[in-house]
């Protein structure tokens, strides 16, 4: 049985950072895109930030590009995301997925972050206050 699990949100200041954690159990990765979504109340869920399992390229919407980090500790499994300079507009429930179409997305240049994933998180809420 598959699961992914996220860790790690909260309440935080404008300014301020958190890092998200994203632990997943049922599956061997390897070809894998994984990353992290959120959606705002009353707005679409968009991409993040994701990569492939393995490492290499990332992706990073424009709104977390300078500011939101994405890596992975193979060895545990687990993909974090480091948001620093947060701004009230990051309030969201932020969702972790991983996705088996990875390795198709870089062979066709297409963006890692893709809304059909195969597997999501419960998702970890992030609030930001101004």
């Amino acid at each position: 049985q598959v699961q992914v699990m996220e860790s790690g949100g909260g309440l935080v200041q404008a300014g301020g950072s958190l890092r998200l954690s994203c632990t997943v159990f049922g599956l061997t990765p390897d070809d894998y895109a994984v990353g992290w979504f959120r959606q705002a109340p009353g707005k679409e869920r968009e991409g993040v930030a994701c990569m492939k399992w393995t490492g290499g390229r990332k992706y990073y919407a424009d709104s977390a590009k300078g500011r939101f980090t994405v890596s992975i500790e193979n060895a545990k499994n687990t993909l974090y995301l480091q948001m620093n300079s947060l701004k009230p507009e990051d309030t969201a429930m932020y969702y972790c997925a991983a996705d088996s179409r990875g390795w198709w997305y870089l062979l066709k240049d297409i963006p890692l972050c893709q809304p059909d994933a195969d597997y999501w998180g419960q998702g970890t809420q992030v609030t930001v206050s101004s």
